[in-house]
């Protein structure tokens, strides 16, 4: 029966008509075999005709959604040295609460009433601006009663003159009589000379007239420098006026000068009790300074300067603190090819690192462990790793991320893209294409309006 001899039995012999033969040869072998062969590939076949959603994949770690949320270091605005820490690491602290005291060291700052000192250099310059505001308010006093003598002044001055003038005309009225009555006289003493050379009138008649014209002879002389007194009196007039003029000039331009001088003195001083303050204002923030304070609600990290009598430098880090209220975020990283097909809104699912997940890339609906999220900014500049940084923030539509996540977490991230036949996409893996170009519902539809 093994068929190792040169004449098979069977050959022969009709092993058929044997009872035991026909229920060996008619027994049906890897039947059931068969039939799971048979209903894989049918199953197989209707399974590449199921919907499959391609995605784009990505990991990434969970940061916040805000930059002022992100842990950060604490940093010292002035060069100084620790004192005391009123803090331990892990310590929960609250806005305005006090992390540490400094002390100074530099040596211009070491007088503990500075800032009183300065204060008190500041009122007294002060003192000094209200001074020099009197002393200007009394030299425009002086130069308004200065102005006022000197109206005064000038007006009795051309009330001389005009007197002047006046005596001027008076005296040239009685130069005029005067000498009109020279004349008058010198006729008479003629006539009687030549009546008296004709014996008509006696020599004492002609000694009277020649005597007559004398006199008037002289008032005429006496009224004609008369006259000349009171032009005289009328230039010594105008020079008086021109020498009040300039007496009072020189008085108030004096005046205005100190005037002058005591503003400039005012507004010198001004300046300076600005300075005074802004250094007072200085020095007050100074001394807050050499507290170090919580800005904000949150978690010491790590004490970065640690000890007692330690220095440093302004700006220099000195504790990292990280906020307690933060809103999760997740930043993902995406390669050039994908970047078209990322748009702002677009849903996302997120897994995290050490959360049970049961993840099918191609079906998130039937994922579990995975978490929604939404993309809410896309970097337009490439990063340092050759990616593109995604922001995803949580999905609200979605169940809310674990409480337990923390900043700094791994996340693997998947982008839902367009549904296809799985056929397609095994065929488009096989070729190694680029998912379907896709865009969202909202801009395809904003586009064709």
């Amino acid at each position: 029966m093994l068929n190792i001899s040169k004449n098979p039995l069977n050959d022969n012999v009709d092993l058929t008509k044997y009872k035991s033969a026909k229920h060996v040869f008619g027994k049906q072998y890897y039947k059931y075999f068969n039939r799971f062969l048979s209903v894989f590939a049918i199953v197989s076949f209707l399974i590449l005709f199921l919907p499959w959603t391609q995605n784009i994949t990505g990991r990434g770690a969970v940061t916040t959604l805000t930059p002022d949320q992100r842990p950060q270091t604490i940093q010292s605005q002035i060069p100084g040295r620790i004192e005391i820490w009123f803090v331990r690491e892990g310590d929960a602290v609250r806005k305005g609460d006090t992390i540490m005291k400094i002390s100074e060291i530099k040596s211009e700052y070491f007088d503990p009433n500075l800032v009183q000192k300065t204060e008190q250099q500041r009122d007294a310059k002060s003192l000094s601006v209200e001074s020099y505001q009197g002393k200007v308010i009394a030299q425009g006093v002086r130069i308004g009663a200065l102005t006022n003598e000197r109206r005064l002044k000038l007006s009795m001055a051309e009330n001389k003159i005009e007197q002047a003038i006046l005596k001027v005309k008076a005296d040239s009225i009685d130069l005029v009589a005067a000498r009109t009555n020279l004349r008058i006289a010198d006729i008479k003493y003629v006539r009687a000379d030549s009546l008296l050379q004709d014996g008509i009138f006696a020599l004492k008649i002609v000694e009277d007239a020649r005597v007559k014209l004398q006199a008037t002879e002289a008032k005429e002389m006496s009224q004609e420098a008369k006259l000349l007194g009171s032009r005289n009196e009328v230039l010594n007039a105008k020079i008086e006026i021109s020498r009040l003029k300039a007496e009072y000039s020189d008085k108030i331009s004096k005046a205005e000068s100190e005037k002058l001088t005591a503003q400039s003195s005012q507004f010198d001083t001004e300046a300076q009790v600005t300075k005074l303050d802004n250094q007072v204002s200085n020095y007050t923030i100074r001394n807050s300074l050499l507290y170090i304070r919580a800005p904000y609600d949150g978690f010491i990290n790590k004490a970065i300067r640690g000890g007692i009598g330690e220095t440093f430098k302004e700006g220099e880090a000195l504790v990292g603190i990280m906020p307690s209220n933060i809103d999760l975020a997740v930043e993902m990283f995406v390669e050039p090819i994908d970047l078209p097909l990322v748009h702002k809104g677009e849903k996302v699912r997120v897994q995290f690192d050490g959360w049970p997940a049961i993840v099918f890339s191609g079906w998130p609906n039937v994922s579990y462990g995975t978490y929604g999220a939404e993309v809410v900014a896309v970097e337009n500049f490439i990063s340092s790793n050759g990616k593109f940084r995604v922001l995803l923030a949580p999905d609200e539509e979605d169940h809310k991320w674990p409480k337990e996540i923390r900043a700094g977490s791994g996340a693997y991230t998947m982008a839902l893209l367009e549904d296809v036949p799985i056929w397609f996409e095994l065929w488009r893996q096989l070729n190694g294409f680029p998912p379907n170009y896709y865009q969202p519902i909202e801009s395809a539809k904003s586009k064709n309006k």
